[in-house]
């Protein structure tokens, strides 16, 4: 029910209340209808099925079995080391999972603890929770609103609501009914539940309780947003089923080719013992084949990135958000404090007769009509600068004395030459603040406020150095001067000052006419500078950058203009025109709206859903309670490190400075991680090929196997983490931030990834095919130990060719990543470990195997690789 466009007494006739507050039977009976006033828990999935869950995936399950296999086989260290693997994997799932159900817990802590009403007469201090709609409540400054409800009375009663619209001022309450439907942050007749009262006193009859509040539509919007899984975990769950089946089928294919030829084979083998080993074999390919280290490498890679972001003032709080954020096409983001500086700033003052601009930097050289107007504005004004140099006070009135300071007068000097000997406090219905000073031996009294009122209140202008009489002429220079400023969306102020007789002490309402008008000051929350550049890198990059705000559209639309958001033929929205819109309306406009002004909290989840809806991975901003919802719901949230606890809870990343270039920043970082995982990923698919190429033509030719099972087993070992972690290391690339994004259905393999995977498999299986020939010739062990020693050191080697796919490793920076020089010779240094006297036996290496042979076997590997770097040129050079 709209209680905001109903008088007073008719909100109480409706919710059948007096001033004199409820009963303690009415109460009671209203408590059993719409029970306490707190929201209440989501029903939460236990621990042990979160566990259980993780185990559902099509790879882990296909490791599980093999592990099992191994395990009934007698491998056991290999089968301990799969299962310590997929357990640590389940275990920060399921951490990160129940972090995640914070965000209700913080919503529910904000309610007020306490409430001060009114029942049957008696004032009374009762637990918010008791609260019903109905109850009469009393309201202070320092008290936290306890429900929603419509104002009674108003003492200059000042709320702080930018927990609910984001927006920093406290806005002034009035009992007056609103005629027109009003977007949230303009209902200035209502209170909302866990807001802040910073200013007067009031009374309000509460017409909403628990999820009927406004923080409790959003308690249940956060609850039933949407949890979105990335880009990358939503290709890695489809490549993981289709890996799966496709290494089982060739597990199955390779164990019954051998089975045959065993059982239809030479009938003087043992025919369980071979075919035991030949299914220790196909378990053993199934390991090799499936890069059971890839969740880990890929977790590393993203805590890397995590920490290059920290280093530019973003938190990851969910680690695949560094992925989502380098496939982010389209940033929504606040306005206040993250677009702009979240400081009022005077940017002009208007002076009858003098040019608008810059004050002269010595105060030496400023006119009359200069210094009194800047007198006035630190004069009549309470707020000021602390000694920790912290700024207390209204933000405008903050913007005023930094006006003073700004321009080389410090305004403290003027304080203590012109000492305050009366007042009248500002008051939002005359909007005006006096005070009263001695100044060049007369009493003045000083006052500024809004222009209108202080246009009709004025009755000279000072104009230089003389009080003129107010002309229709000079009124008109006065009120187009505050046009030009509010066109602009300037915040403006008018300033002027009454000559007090000889005796008066004291000063009323009734003194505050035949003012003399002396100037205006025009403020805005400026732009932060480096935004300018950061938009435009955006925009380089792909990313539409879209201002969701609190604010009006005025004001709104001036900052987007500004800093080259809104092109000439965008247009912007309220809140309210939104609302009017239908889905498909919506959709239509989509791509020409980049600014929305006075929105509510249901708006934004709207909002991302429509980009969502067009295939657009978007991420949100938001720092308030309101912007909880929308958080959760994007594909990646983004709240300010200054805001609230409900805000860093939903989301997946914080910015500890507040500032949009740190989004562009690390938009930058998410495409360099997803870049590096590709890497990795095609390193370790491009290995694996390579062995299942030299296995399949083994198997199809009835050759004997090249490699054994432990040998299959240690080559996993080496090759499938360090080397690949590595590449998780490696630098942006000089044209990360001049792609397009990534498109949402665009394959893990998109890209040329596929290409290179094949092409250096291929190079790897023909490099151990022909190691195998030359070791058959001398005898079949040591083509097991040639085929064995090319595929991991071609391997090995080939992570410098992994590390681009348009770059050679010279081109790149031969000494650029150092974890890749040091894995390499890891490698190579395990490697050697199977050659030496004690290990031979265990890897199936022959005495005879010495320097000449394993100086083939490396000439063949070192070929492979440099064969790849050659391919990838003549395709560079091709794609252009």
């Amino acid at each position: 029910m709209e209680f905001y466009r109903k008088d007073a007494e008719d909100v109480l006739k409706t919710i059948e209340s007096t001033e004199n507050g409820l009963t303690k039977e009415e109460v009671n009976k209203r408590l059993e209808e719409y029970r306490y006033n707190e929201i209440k828990d989501k029903e939460k999935v236990p621990t042990w099925k979160l566990f259980l869950e993780t185990f559902k995936d099509p790879m882990v399950i296909v490791l599980l079995i093999a592990a099992g296999v191994q395990l009934l086989l007698g491998e056991i260290v290999e089968s301990i080391i799969i299962f310590i693997v997929l357990l640590l994997n389940s275990i920060i799932s399921v951490v990160q999972t129940k972090k995640a159900e914070s965000s209700l817990d913080a919503l529910r802590d904000m309610s007020a603890p306490e409430a001060k009403v009114i029942r049957n007469g008696d004032k009374q201090t009762i637990p918010a929770r008791e609260l019903v709609p109905g109850d009469i409540v009393l309201l202070e400054a320092g008290d936290y609103v306890p429900a929603d409800g419509r104002i009674l009375e108003s003492g200059s009663l000042k709320v702080n609501e930018g927990m609910l619209t984001g927006e920093s001022e406290a806005v002034e309450k009035s009992t007056d009914k609103i005629s027109e439907e009003s977007a949230l942050g303009d209902r200035f007749n209502m209170v909302f539940s866990s807001s802040l009262v910073v200013y007067g006193r009031g009374t309000f009859v509460v017409t909403g309780t628990a999820e009927s509040t406004e923080i409790g539509k959003i308690a249940n919007l956060i609850s039933t947003a949407e949890e979105k899984q990335t880009p990358l975990q939503r290709k890695l769950d489809a490549f993981s089923k289709k890996l799966g089946i496709v290494i089982l089928l060739l597990c199955i294919l390779i164990f019954a080719i051998q089975a045959g030829r065993i059982w239809f084979g030479d009938a003087n083998v043992d025919t369980g013992t071979a075919i035991l080993e030949a299914l220790m074999f196909s378990v053993a390919v199934a390991v090799a084949a499936i890069p059971e280290a890839l969740s880990s490498i890929v977790t590393i890679v993203l805590s890397v990135g995590t920490n290059k972001m920290a280093r530019q003032n973003a938190i990851i709080r969910k680690l695949p958000a560094v992925e989502t954020l380098g496939s982010a096409s389209v940033i929504c983001t606040d306005k206040t404090g993250t677009l702009t500086q979240n400081k009022m700033t005077v940017t002009d003052q208007f002076i009858p007769g003098d040019q608008s601009g810059d004050l002269p930097d010595n105060p030496e050289d400023w006119k009359e009509a200069q210094k009194l107007l800047v007198n006035i504005a630190v004069l009549c004004n309470d707020s000021y600068i602390n000694n920790e140099g912290k700024e207390v006070g209204d933000p405008t009135e903050v913007a005023l004395i930094n006006y003073a300071n700004n321009n080389n007068k410090d305004y403290n000097e003027i304080r203590n030459t012109y000492k305050r000997e009366a007042e009248l406090p500002f008051d939002s219905d005359r909007k005006l603040m006096s005070t009263v000073h001695t100044m060049n031996g007369e009493r003045l009294m000083l006052t500024k406020g809004g222009p209108d009122v202080m246009f009709n209140r004025a009755s000279y202008v000072y104009w230089d150095g003389k009080e003129e009489e107010m002309s229709d002429e000079l009124l008109q220079l006065f009120e187009q001067a505050n046009e030009d400023f509010s066109n602009q969306a300037l915040r403006v102020l008018a300033y002027g000052y009454k000559r007090l007789p000889e005796g008066k002490d004291q000063v009323s309402e009734e003194d505050e006419h035949d003012l003399v008008l002396v100037g205006l000051t025009a403020m805005i929350d400026p732009p932060r500078e480096e935004v300018y550049a950061s938009i435009e890198e955006a925009k380089k990059a792909g990313v539409r950058t879209i201002m969701i705000t609190g604010d009006h559209k005025t004001t709104a639309q001036a900052i987007g203009r500004d800093i080259g958001l809104m092109g000439e033929d965008d247009i912007a929205l309220t809140g309210k025109e939104l609302d009017a819109l239908t889905d498909e309306e919506l959709d239509k406009k989509l791509e020409k709206i980049s600014v929305y002004a006075r929105v509510s909290p249901e708006n934004k989840i709207r909002i991302v859903r429509a980009w969502q809806r067009k295939g657009k991975v978007s991420a949100m901003t938001g720092d308030g309670v309101n912007d909880a919802p929308a958080l959760k719901q994007a594909d990646i949230g983004v709240a300010m490190g200054s805001g609230t606890d409900v805000a860093k809870d939903s989301s997946a990343m914080i910015l500890t400075d507040d500032n949009f270039v740190s989004i562009v920043n690390a938009v930058g970082v998410g495409r360099t991680v997803y870049d590096n995982i590709k890497k990795a990923i095609s390193y370790l698919f491009a290995g694996n090929l390579g062995a299942i190429i030299a296995i399949l033509y083994a198997v199809i030719f009835a050759l004997p196997n090249p490699f054994t099972a432990i040998q299959l087993l240690f080559i996993n070992l080496v090759n499938d983490s360090l080397p690949a972690i590595a590449l998780g290391m490696e630098k942006r690339e000089p044209d990360v931030m001049n792609r397009k994004p990534r498109k949402v259905d665009e394959g893990l393999f998109a890209g040329g990834t596929m290409s290179a995977i094949i092409t250096r498999g291929v190079l790897i299986g023909i490099a151990v095919i022909i190691s195998m020939y030359i070791g058959f010739s001398q005898s079949a062990e040591m083509g097991v130990a040639m085929a064995f020693t090319t595929l991991i050191l071609s391997r090995t080697l080939q992570t410098f060719a992994a590390r681009s796919n348009t770059q050679t490793a010279f081109g790149a920076g031969f000494f650029e990543n150092k974890y890749v020089i040091g894995a390499v010779l890891f490698g190579f240094l395990l490697y050697g470990l199977t050659v030496l006297p004690f290990a031979r036996d265990i890897f199936n290496i022959p005495p005879e195997f010495g320097w000449n042979e394993w100086l083939i076997a490396t000439a063949l590997a070192f070929a492979a690789v440099i064969l790849m770097e050659v391919i990838k040129l003549i395709r560079v050079k091709i794609a252009k």
